[in-house]
């Protein structure tokens, strides 16, 4: 089981995939990305989960993948945060891995997410019909490997998002297989066809995590998150994973909603309570220093 830490590392997840601006409040220009994630900084946040959206108006709600779009987006974030610490999203359908691949090469994130494994990505309404079509988010191990050789070039720190327990388990091999000698987990929790929002699953995680003592292979203790998408209910979650010594996220990708079931006004508003889940578990907040720190990043 991964050692438990003293300090809690807060995630924000800025903005989400296809979140439309237009009926929801999430950041898209870079002056945006950069004004939500100094708020969620002085909150607590240590780290930023970055999305990139396409910037001509009215295509806000698409992702982009255009290596100066996600250079402007991260240098104004990082201007706006002295010391944060930035960790890009690459989640992308099908094999051609080329457009987050260029980003990455392009901001050198000191952290990327590596989708660990295969899932059915479906959601149903109540009266039966799909909420969207049912897709595959197709991660092989092919896939994985070619993510993770981009990073081990950057220099960039992979996050192994984990939507199931099979997938989580899937992660040691990668490390066995000499894929990765850094290993991190992130337990997504909350997708309707994976993991349920569900803190009694967390303690059983935990088991199946590698390594089991304190430190992985490149010396640096294994962290482990958990990103919980849904209301109101993912809070009692997110306290169970304080209480457990994991690190923390939330943000406008993940919810909308702050405990009291209200909707948040912005990100800084829920690092806040997330920072407040941290402190009732009688864990501190890592400043971006200690966070590095812990993940063995150079200073920011």
């Amino acid at each position: 089981m991964a050692a438990t830490q003293d300090k809690a590392i807060l995630t924000c997840a800025l903005t989400g995939v296809l979140t439309d601006p237009a009926q929801y409040p999430v950041p898209v220009t870079p002056a945006q990305m950069a004004a939500e994630a100094r708020d969620a900084f002085n909150a607590g946040a240590s780290i930023m989960h970055v999305h990139l959206r396409r910037q001509e108006p009215g295509m806000g709600h698409l992702p982009s993948w255009e290596p100066e779009v996600a250079a402007e987006i991260v240098d104004a974030i990082r201007a706006a945060c002295p010391g944060v610490i930035i960790n890009l999203t690459t989640g992308v359908i099908g094999p051609d891995i080329s457009g987050p691949a260029a980003c990455i090469r392009r901001v050198k994130p000191e952290i990327a997410a590596c989708n660990a494994g295969t899932l059915n990505y479906l959601k149903i309404r109540e009266d039966g019909r799909w909420a969207w079509p049912p897709m595959v988010f197709d991660n092989p191990v092919e896939k994985v490997k070619a993510f993770l050789d981009v990073m081990a070039e950057t220099g960039t720190l992979p996050e192994f998002e984990c939507f199931d327990v099979g997938i989580a388990r899937s992660v040691s091999m990668f490390r066995k297989a000499g894929m990765t000698q850094h290993v991190d987990y992130n337990f997504v929790m909350g997708v309707a066809s994976g993991m349920p929002a569900d803190g009694d699953l967390l303690p059983l995680l935990l088991r199946w995590i590698e390594p089991d003592d304190s430190a992985g292979k490149d010396g640096q203790a294994v962290l482990w998150q958990t990103t919980l998408i849904g209301r109101a209910e993912i809070w009692p979650v997110h306290q169970r994973t304080a209480e457990l010594g994991g690190m923390l996220r939330t943000g406008l990708e993940d919810t909308f909603y702050l405990p009291d079931g209200s909707r948040a006004p912005g990100n800084g508003a829920l690092i806040e309570a997330l920072a407040a889940c941290a402190r009732g578990a009688g864990r501190e907040v890592a400043s971006p220093a200690e966070a590095r720190a812990m993940l063995g990043l150079a200073a920011g």
